[in-house]
């Protein structure tokens, strides 16, 4: 107990100087001369006036959105320089630096155009909008134009080869991002700010219910983003966004929405989806739906078989926003269909007995004869949300909102045998109950803040083969607070999480040992056992500071102390794991991890160059991993999961730099080193070292742009994998962007792997069986209305 003792301490310490300063430097830097911002947005080639627009304050990130005549006002400003910036879909503007003087309004005009360098916009590092540039987090960002320049029906595709970016998959279906290395449990997957509920952290060939053409904005915040969102985040989380209403939480006039679609040339893909807004008064309806279908995929040596994915998705809104108090609710369904190539091969039918029967041998058939069965995982999931808030609540705190969403997910692993008869395999059901309420202190001065409250209740059961572990019921509840003190050139941030966790087994589970024995019955051993509850409490702690060198520069550094409780398959999986192609031997009595993350960056983002310097360090204590018995059973590695001390090391690097007006040079890298210390053995499946090399020719709203995407060999492996050999693929991605005063094209064209290289990803869990995709063309279309 004494870990918990000495983090609650650290903790208490904490909050108790971010008090102590908050009221200190409130009562001495508080402003109270204001004046008040006002202006227009238009769109630069012709000079119409954009409506719903978003204007931000930088340096404070206070937002509104302008009228049917372009115009919008900020008031109550304290006195001081500020930059201001607008956007509306993928049109961007410069920021412009302005003077706010006491009792006076400052008039500016801004003109949005399709910008080569474009800044980022986050909600998530902070709970509120802000410029990636001043975030102190790590951020990715991106736009509905930027995904169509690499649709694709999973995450991890789309992700893939960004800057610290990756994908783990059992093939294309189950592609899930890998941030800085870190998978699984370590990485957090969210829709709109709460947790989607599904399972793919548990399993390489379970996917994410998510379709990245009904994603407004998709941000990725690197590094340990565990404060405000949970305690398992320790390599970063993405959160996808699904429109307008979800950032502004504001009413608007009229229609809004996108449309887009996406046809491929290899394996047939295609996928098309709608969404719209409509505000009237203080009501606002929201809806859409799609999907995407992508068949068997060809490679180098052939195609792929099994490798197919379907997904399909709807959703319904409706919200209720006033001056002060705001209401809304929605429902999501998803459901899908995809191969696991190969999988088929792991399987052992004899035997088995799953929900349902075996498949039926036809008359005359043999055994040896039996055709070796596909398998693929058929989900469905259900998302319902409700959010509340009320706004100007009194001088500390600024507003109060609370969410609340259920979760209902299911997967079934199905067999499909001769004559596509099908065989259920196993069922996953998880059920969950998640709410969060989040305070906003009103700004004092150089001071802001939020802190709040989380929960979960989680309904956990698996039937069939692949059931590893008994049902569980999970409660999890936590209190966090982020403070930000944001003087002239430098910015601070403070936060903690405090965050409790408990495991309910139900019932009893019957382990079966394989003996060794060469007659089957002789070589098994069962026993009923009951498996023990476990508990973890423990905080989180960071701090950081961005510090500004100059007018387009900057300097960040972070340090994150974080807890993990255990993943519920680390502790009661038993049992052969086709997914990570091994026999999961869970352990009950393992303890919580302890990270310490140290993460440091440079930054530059100017009309003639935008690039960014990343290093990071997180020594993790009592790291939990698969470590392999040196046993086989049923045909798979035995490995028990263990705990030892890790350390991760790692860097990213990113330029985009303008070399004549209409050329620009486009370079990136990223590198991760992982190994566990104490046997300085390397984990496994950590990206190799990567560059990315390109050059982008742009005239007005037409872009251009060949690329080499290149990875050296990774030879530095665990002892259960292969060396996986290096490569490069060339790409040409073209573009063309037609803005208009109510409309937004965005048109894109992608030929991937030119050179229909044969190279395998060393995240794959059958890379030695499946190679990555060869040569394809795809296109996308993309149309905003507002």
């Amino acid at each position: 107990m004494a870990f918990i003792h000495d983090s609650m301490r650290g903790i208490f310490t904490l909050i108790l100087v971010v008090l102590v300063v908050t009221v200190g430097i409130s009562e001495v830097l508080a402003q109270s001369e204001t004046g008040s911002i006002e202006g227009r947005v238009s769109l630069r080639r012709s000079g119409k006036p954009l409506h719903d627009a978003t204007v931000m304050i930088v340096q404070s990130g206070e937002t509104t959105t302008t009228d049917d005549d372009g115009n919008f006002r900020f008031t109550d400003v304290p006195v001081g320089m500020y930059d201001v910036m607008a956007w509306v879909s993928a049109l961007t503007s410069e920021t412009v630096l302005i003077e706010v003087r006491p009792g006076e309004s400052t008039s500016v005009n801004i003109e949005l155009e399709v910008s080569p360098i474009k800044q980022e916009i986050t909600v998530t590092a902070t709970g509120q909008e802000q410029t990636a540039f001043e975030s102190v987090q790590k951020v990715t960002s991106l736009d509905s134009f930027d995904l169509s320049d690499q649709m694709a029906p999973s995450l991890g595709e789309v992700l893939d080869n960004r800057p610290g970016l990756a994908k783990r998959s059992f093939g294309p279906g189950s592609a899930r991002p890998v941030i800085r290395g870190f998978d699984g449990d370590r990485v957090l997957i969210m829709k709109d700010g709460l947790r989607i509920g599904s399972l793919a952290s548990q399993s390489g060939d379970h996917g994410e219910p998510i379709d990245p053409t009904q994603i407004e904005r998709l941000e990725v915040v690197k590094g340990p983003a565990t404060l405000l969102y949970g305690s398992n985040a320790i390599g970063g989380v993405v959160n996808a966004i699904s429109g307008h209403h979800e950032l502004h939480e504001r009413p608007h006039q009229g229609l809004r929405g996108h449309l887009s679609s996406v046809v491929g040339s290899n394996g047939g893909h295609f996928g098309t989806s709608v969404e719209a807004e409509y505000g009237t008064d203080h009501w606002l309806f929201w809806g859409g739906g799609g999907g995407q279908r992508r068949g068997d995929y060809d490679t180098p040596i052939g195609e792929m078989d099994n490798s197919k994915t379907r997904i399909s998705n709807g959703m319904t809104g409706l919200g209720w926003y006033g001056q002060r108090f705001f209401a809304s609710g929605e429902y999501l369904f998803a459901d899908g269909r995809y191969g696991i190539p190969f999988a088929g091969e792991f399987h052992d039918h004899s035997g088995s007995e799953g929900p349902d029967q075996e498949f039926e041998q036809e008359e005359g058939q043999a055994p040896e004869e039996e055709e070796l069965a596909d398998v693929d995982v058929s989900y469905r999931h259900h998302f319902v949300r409700a959010t509340t808030g009320i706004n100007q609540l009194g001088p500390a705190v600024e507003s109060f909102k609370f969410s609340v969403s259920y979760t209902d997910w299911s997967h079934r692993e199905l067999e499909v045998g001769p004559g596509d008869k099908e065989r259920v395999g196993t069922i996953f059901d998880n059920q969950q109950f998640v709410y969060r309420g989040v305070f906003e202190q009103a700004r004092k001065g150089v001071l802001a803040g939020s802190f709040g409250f989380w929960g979960m209740l989680r309904d956990y059961e698996a039937v069939g083969e692949e059931a590893l572990s008994p049902p569980v019921d999970q409660n999890a509840f936590a209190l966090f607070t982020l403070q930000e003190i944001n003087l002239e050139r430098v910015k601070l941030h403070l936060g903690a999480r405090l965050e409790h966790t408990r495991y309910e087994p139900r019932g009893f589970v019957e382990r079966v040992h394989e003996n060794g024995a060469g007659n089957e019955e002789e070589g098994e051993s069962r026993e009923l056992v009951s498996l023990p509850s476990r508990k973890f409490t423990g905080a989180s702690a960071g701090i950081g500071a961005r510090f500004s060198l100059w007018r387009e520069g900057a300097f960040v550094a972070n340090y994150t102390n974080s807890f993990r409780a255990p993943a519920l398959e680390e502790l009661y999986n038993f049992g052969p794991h086709i997914g990570n192609l091994a026999f999961e031997v869970g352990n009950p009595n393992l303890q919580r991890e302890r990270s310490h993350g140290f993460d440091f960056s440079l930054r530059q983002f100017g009309s003639g160059a935008r690039g960014e310097l990343n290093f990071f360090v997180y020594n993790i204590d009592d790291f939990v991993f698969l470590a392999p018995t040196g046993g086989a059973v049923d045909g798979l590695i035995e490995a028990e999961f263990d705990q030892a001390d890790s350390r991760y090391v790692g860097a990213e690097a990113g330029l985009d730099l303008r070399l004549i007006p209409s050329l620009w040079l486009n370079l990136g890298m990223d590198l991760v080193d992982a190994k566990i210390t104490e046997t300085d053995t390397p984990l496994p499946r950590i990206p190799p070292l990567r560059g990315r090399f390109g050059v982008d020719f742009r005239h007005q709203g037409f872009s251009i742009k060949p690329e080499m995407i290149v990875a050296a060999d990774q030879d530095d492996i665990f002892q259960t994998e292969t060396r996986t050999p290096g490569y490069a693929v060339f790409n040409l991605k073209a573009s063309y962007t037609l803005p208009q005063q109510h409309f937004t094209h965005h048109f894109s064209f992608n030929v991937f792997n030119i050179g229909d290289r044969l190279y395998r990803n060393h995240l794959s869990f059958i890379k030695e069986l499946a190679p990555e995709m060869g040569r394809g063309v795809r296109f996308a279309y993309v149309m905003k209305f507002f």
